[in-house]
Formats: C-alpha cells, structure tokens, sequence
C-alpha cells in the first residue's frame, strides 16, 4: 500500500510560538493518520502572509501559492480550527475563500483540481458549535471537490464561558482521541480507494 501525504492548515489566530489547541489537535490528528501510512505537515496559517481573495495567487507576496502547491501534493487535508462566536475562525474562512479559485481549476481531463482528494476537520473551543463549524467547512470543502469521509470529525469543547483550553484539558483518550483515531482511519481508507480509483472525467 503506498504512502499518501496529509496536510494540516491551522486556523488558529495566533502566529507561532503561542500555545495553540487547534494545531494540538491536529498534529494528533497526524499522529492518527500516521498509523495508516499516510505521511503529514502541519501548516499555522497566521505565520504566513495570506492574502484575502478568491484567485490561487493574489500577488505582491501573497503566501496562499507556496501552501497552495501543498494542498496539491496532499491526498488528504485537515483543517485545524478553534471556534470563534459559534463560527469557524476567521483564518479558516479565508483559506475556503482561497480555494473557491479551484472551482475553475480542472485536470487534464476536465476534473476539479480537488477531485479525489479526502477532506477531514478538526475543532475546539470554549463554547458549543463544534458540529456547525464541521457542516460549514465541509460544504465549501465538497463544493469545492474534497470528499468527506464518514465520521469525517473530532473536536473537543470546553465548558461554554470558561477558559481551559484543550492544550490544558489533558488527554481524552475515550472521546476526543477515540473520534480523533476513527476519522483517521476512515480518512486513510477513502484515500487509498481514491488515489488506486480516480474519480471518472467530467
């Protein structure tokens, strides 16, 4: 079974060293994947200068075509986001406004640009939304050419109005870290059938 390549985009809104529980969960969501022969990186958004656009390069030093060319390279993206006012964060909702360019964007063969690759999300935060953030990237990610796999996200939210973060919260093996294993093997699995069977040409 060959290796397959993943790609975690963190949406959080802090640029590195700050502590970020978004990035945790998703390089565990690459830990997860890992055991499946998939391959990761792990990319903070905020520590590159990303244009706001809907085109693949909006120029003057726009970073989104070097992360851009990752996300084609991978078979599988995370995306890596805390939850900001019941919404994904800002970040996330410019990375999906990015790839809205890939709706013009086709192979050779007249397929999305994204087709065949597998999309999975991962969520936290300090309030309730974590399934409405998951729907809401899902659609732009599958609007887009991403497939979904079942059981497609893990998240973990903290008490509504307090301040733990899951950075803090230790490990959640039964809950979390269960949703987190099951998404990487369904993911892994949807993504070796997509990579050995191509989606048919348009």
């Amino acid at each position: 079974m060959p290796t397959l390549k993943a790609l975690v985009l963190g949406c959080s809104l802090k640029s590195s060293p700050a502590p970020s529980s978004s990035e945790l969960l998703g390089r565990e969501v690459l830990a997860a994947l890992a055991d499946h022969d998939v391959d990761g990186e792990f990319v903070r958004v905020a520590d590159h200068d990303v244009r706001f656009g809907v085109s693949t390069d909006e120029g003057d030093g726009d970073a989104w075509p070097s992360i851009r060319s990752k996300v084609l390279a991978a078979q599988i993206l995370v995306i890596a986001t805390p939850i900001w006012m019941g919404q994904p964060s800002s970040i996330t909702k410019m990375i999906l406004e990015r790839l809205d360019a890939e709706l013009s964007e086709t192979d050779d063969q007249g397929r999305p640009s994204m087709s065949g690759k597998v999309a999975v999300v991962a969520v936290v935060g300090n309030e309730d939304g974590a399934h409405h953030v998951a729907a809401e990237v899902f659609q732009a990610l599958n609007d887009v050419g991403f497939t979904v796999p079942a059981a497609g996200s893990t998240y973990w939210v903290g008490e509504a109005m307090q301040t733990l973060d899951y950075h803090d919260a230790g490990p959640k093996p039964d809950t979390t870290g269960a949703a987190t294993a099951t998404l990487a093997a369904n993911a892994a699995h949807l993504a070796h059938l997509l990579a050995a069977t191509r989606y048919p040409a348009g």
